[in-house]
């Protein structure tokens, strides 16, 4: 049975709240606070519309054995919407802290470079032991993990929200390990997810990963591949590139002067975004 509530301590601090001021000075608060943003919005440009990132959800799992959490992207109006892409981020509290992720898609969603999409930020580690991270447990090609995506949480997704509910509008991404585990999704999960985002993918520890991929007939996936040098998966994702190039595949495949860490991975969250979310316009 799946259960969704939200996770983490709830409740607030009574002796925190301060005094209720007076009428006069709500008003000259509230004017104080008006000039600051005027000020704000004309020296940083462009006020974006944004949307919404909802606290922890928490979902218990019959397939894996244990309760994981989530938190979900929902962009500006999504509510008057339907059929919406959905895109599936493992690591998902590493990419909303470190990566940034929902701010970068506020800005292109409001100026139009990409559609309207929902995202959802699966957190690896186990809710009630933050220090727990199950993330070499979930994301070596654990079959289980797959499973738990198609039999759970994308069906919780789907009757929450207005996405859609075919895999043609369904991706996956994640860094590292996280990488390795949207490889894997392609592979064995190709009915479910169209879009394979890989940033830095460490490989190694499923070594037949690359030979799978060789001797498989083109899947009906389109790939994003990232990598930094030095310091950095380099040579496997050349290699994993070479094999997906010569098998056909569309894809979009970057190197950038860094190592493995955010200053690579969060520069490229718009390269990703926009690679399996951009609006074609008459002019591109």
């Amino acid at each position: 049975m799946q259960k969704r509530m939200p996770s983490g301590p709830t409740g607030s601090d009574l002796h925190s709240v301060s005094e209720i001021p007076e009428p006069n000075r709500v008003t000259t608060l509230e004017m104080q606070v008006k000039t600051f943003i005027a000020i704000l919005l004309l020296t940083t440009g462009t006020a974006y519309a944004g949307g919404t990132l909802t606290p922890n959800l928490r979902i218990t799992s019959d397939v894996l054995s244990y309760n994981l959490q989530y938190r979900v992207y929902l962009p500006e109006g999504y509510e008057s919407q339907e059929d919406l892409a959905v895109l599936y981020v493992v690591d998902g509290q590493s990419y909303i802290k470190q990566g940034g992720v929902p701010r970068v898609l506020n800005r292109l969603i409001a100026s139009g470079k990409i559609e309207p999409v929902v995202v959802v930020f699966v957190d690896a580690r186990d809710p009630d032991k933050l220090s727990d991270n199950r993330r070499n447990a979930q994301f070596f090609c654990n079959r289980n993990y797959l499973e738990f995506y198609r039999d759970e949480l994308i069906p919780e997704i789907e009757q929450q929200y207005p996405v859609a509910q075919d895999r043609e509008k369904r991706s996956v991404l994640g860094l590292s390990f996280g990488g390795l585990n949207s490889a894997c999704f392609g592979l064995f999960g190709f009915d479910t997810f169209a879009g394979i985002g890989m940033q830095s993918p460490a490989y190694h520890p499923v070594p037949k990963l690359l030979s799978a991929y060789e001797e498989m007939p083109l899947l009906p996936l389109r790939i994003f591949l990232s990598t930094g040098k030095p310091n950095d998966n380099t040579q496997a994702t050349r290699k994993l590139r070479d094999v997906l190039k010569s098998k056909g595949y569309p894809m979009e495949y970057i190197e950038v002067r860094e190592g493995h860490n955010w200053s690579n991975w969060k520069p490229l969250i718009d390269d990703v975004l926009r690679f399996f979310y951009e609006v074609e316009t008459e002019a591109s």
